[in-house]
């Protein structure tokens, strides 16, 4: 009897660290170290740094460093990137920040060589519009997409076109966000991989809006939702945007 209980007890936690993204990701011991750089136009940057934090701390142990140093406007130099290290020791580099026109060729490169060598990323929202000013597409390559235009705010529908990827398993086919922005995606660079689309209510066109992409040696996941308050509320976001942190640092199983 005992033989058998234990038995059944091993197989309970089999199971459960087979399902679960935060056994998976904290099999170390050691926290993840994660850096998030925001600021910029447009959006409640405090409230989305705490929200994205809580999330993901329900998945894996995290230690945050926070960036916010650019201001409120539309063209920011921030200092970290003077740093030619400035991503090392991080596990994966988050990127919610909003600079449209910011244009500096080499500025721009010191962020995409750290990359390219090998830092995971993740891209949220505004980040598709950061340097969408400039000429050159390093960027736009790291991203995973070209976009420079977005809809107006709606609630749209998603639809899951890779529904066995770790990022997407299990979330809602039926997800209709909360007020948010659709963003137009003029190209899904080669290495990118859409996970879902929605559908524009302007032009009828289907656009990514979750993705992977490799660039270089780097991981990066990217999603263009996260405008509003109510986006960076919602558990649906919350969990595929967590999700897709983990998977970028290459922790979810």
């Amino acid at each position: 009897m005992f033989r058998r209980l234990n038995s059944f007890l091993l197989l309970t936690v089999l199971v459960l660290t087979a399902a679960s993204p935060a056994l998976a990701a904290g099999k170390s011991g050691k926290p993840l170290r994660a850096l998030l750089i925001t600021g910029g136009c447009c959006h409640n940057y405090e409230l989305q740094a705490e929200s994205l934090k809580a999330a993901v701390a329900k998945l894996a142990p995290v230690e945050w460093t926070v960036v916010n140093e650019g201001g409120k406007g539309t063209e920011a130099m921030i200092p970290l990137y003077e740093n030619p290290n400035w991503a090392k020791g991080y596990d994966v580099v988050v990127h919610n920040e909003c600079f449209a026109n910011t244009t500096n060729q080499a500025y721009i490169r010191k962020i995409t060589a750290a990359h390219k060598a090998g830092v995971p990323g993740v891209v949220i929202h505004c980040a598709m519009h950061t340097y969408r000013a400039t000429d050159i597409d390093d960027w736009r390559e790291f991203l995973g997409v070209t976009s420079r235009r977005h809809d107006h705010q709606s609630n749209y529908a998603v639809k899951i076109v890779e529904p066995k990827h770790p990022i997407v398993k299990g979330m809602p086919a039926n997800w209709v966000t909360p007020m948010d922005e659709l963003y137009v995606i003029e190209k899904l660079w080669p290495k990118a991989k859409a996970l879902a689309t929605s559908k524009s209510e302007k032009d009828g066109n289907d656009y990514p809006v979750i993705w992977t992409n490799q660039y270089g040696k780097a991981r990066v996941f990217g999603t263009t939702y996260g405008h509003s308050d109510e986006t960076f509320r919602d558990p649906v976001f919350l969990e595929y945007l967590s999700r897709g942190v983990l998977w970028a640092a290459g922790k979810l199983k």
